[in-house]
């Protein structure tokens, strides 16, 4: 706790002194009359100089929450003894903004009482933070002595990215056996359909396709394809980040990943994260809310870390990526270590498809020709660099923040549609 004089009491004091001088220097002892208030001042002054016995608690309605969504706080004083004036403010994170109430109050405290206060706060944007730093100012009832303290109650909340809407999403192009919402290659009991055969003993007369059997007077069954679930690495390229304001590339990658992670757990499917940067961190393969949570967590935690290391896959455990996956990677295709890894994906026969995060929106050509001139050399190398990943058979999407990430994901399907088209 922090002790202050008002400087209203260091006038009082020279005033003070420079009457007793006078009365002593012209011997007039009116004069140490008129000084006489000054002197009672100081007196109250020193009897009340006590520290105020205030105690104060902060309390959240939720911890956990989606972007734009609003939490109610509230703030608890008790008082031991009496406070004639007590200011008190809540220190705001940046992300929230207040929507109700006022920050600063100011309050009057009697012995004993108890005093709550509520705000309501908006989440603006997604990330961690840290709630409960509260700084208290009491005063005495002459305003003589401020006392400043702090009171720390910690909240640690979570702010997620809300989710864009998707209505399709990349399938793998093997799935597992457990039971999942992906149409599986094979076929079986399922219910999208597939083809049609002869009826074989053994078959269910349920299968029977009634209407091909009278056109050909033979029993034709349906045959389906199996659900079941996919394997779905998110590779999240934090090597470099593109920022402008309230605009970062790394922000709208997060934001991408966080999207397909959820959409891709609620059709049952298996899902990963790699996030590979200046830190390499990963998630094993999971479903489930459990897994939803860990992998939001894990988003949360992401930052742009500077290092000069060259890395590649092979750091990445080798359970992370199993054979088979689909390995979506969100990138702004900036850093060249990124550019390698994948690369080496593609090499090592993974199923890969790439998000390009555009930072085109973002960088803006300079006013000199020279400046002109680099930027529409840096253009033609980025779309360079796109066609010699889509000649390597990888469907590349590029998305920017002004266009719905749906957009995206259907242009990768169509790139995957017409190649196995051109397989055939």
């Amino acid at each position: 706790m922090t002790r202050r004089a008002s400087p209203r009491l260091a006038v009082y004091g020279v005033l003070c002194a420079l009457g007793l001088v006078a009365a002593l220097a012209t011997r007039r002892p009116e004069l140490v009359a008129l000084a006489a208030p000054l002197a009672l001042v100081f007196a109250v002054a020193a009897l009340s100089d006590r520290d105020p016995r205030v105690r104060a608690w902060i309390e959240v309605d939720r911890e956990r929450m989606l972007e734009n969504e609003e939490i109610d706080v509230e703030l608890t004083f008790r008082a031991d003894s009496r406070v004639e004036q007590i200011e008190a403010l809540l220190v705001v994170p940046d992300g929230f903004d207040l929507v109700e109430g006022d920050n600063p109050l100011s309050l009057r405290l009697g012995e004993g009482d108890d005093e709550t206060v509520r705000l309501r706060l908006r989440a603006t944007l997604w990330g961690a933070y840290a709630l409960g730093d509260l700084r208290l100012r009491a005063r005495d009832p002459l305003a003589l002595w401020t006392r400043e303290w702090r009171v720390a109650r910690p909240h640690h909340l979570h702010v997620y990215p809300r989710p864009e809407t998707l209505r399709e999403l990349v399938t793998p192009v093997r799935t597992n056996q457990a039971i999942g919402d992906t149409v599986a290659r094979s076929k079986g009991d399922g219910l999208e359909f597939a083809d049609v055969r002869q009826f074989v003993p053994g078959d269910r007369v349920r299968s029977v396709n009634w209407r091909a059997s009278a056109r050909r007077a033979e029993l034709i069954v349906n045959e389906r394809h199996l659900e079941r679930s996919g394997d779905i690495v998110l590779f999240l390229d934090t090597f470099a980040d593109v920022r402008k304001l309230d605009e970062s590339s790394l922000d709208s990658a997060i934001r991408a990943t966080a999207t397909l992670a959820d959409h891709y757990l609620a059709r049952r499917d298996r899902v990963g994260l790699v996030a590979f940067g200046g830190t390499l961190r990963w998630l094993t393969l999971g479903s489930g809310l459990r897994q939803r949570y860990l992998l939001v967590e894990a988003l949360l935690a992401t930052q742009l870390l500077f290092s000069y290391a060259w890395k590649d896959i092979d750091v990445i455990p080798s359970r992370t990526m199993p054979p088979g996956a689909l390995v979506i990677a969100i990138t702004p295709l900036l850093d060249p270590r990124a550019i390698a890894a994948l690369l080496d994906l593609r090499a090592r026969r993974h199923d890969l498809v790439v998000v390009e995060v555009s930072p085109l929106q973002i960088v803006e050509p300079g006013s000199e020709p020279h400046e002109q001139l680099a930027y529409r050399l840096w253009r033609l190398r980025r779309d360079e660099l796109v066609a010699r990943l889509e000649g390597l058979g990888i469907a590349v999407a590029r998305w920017s923040g002004d266009v719905p990430l749906g957009a995206a994901i259907e242009e990768v399907r169509s790139f995957r549609r017409h190649a196995q088209l051109a397989r055939r």
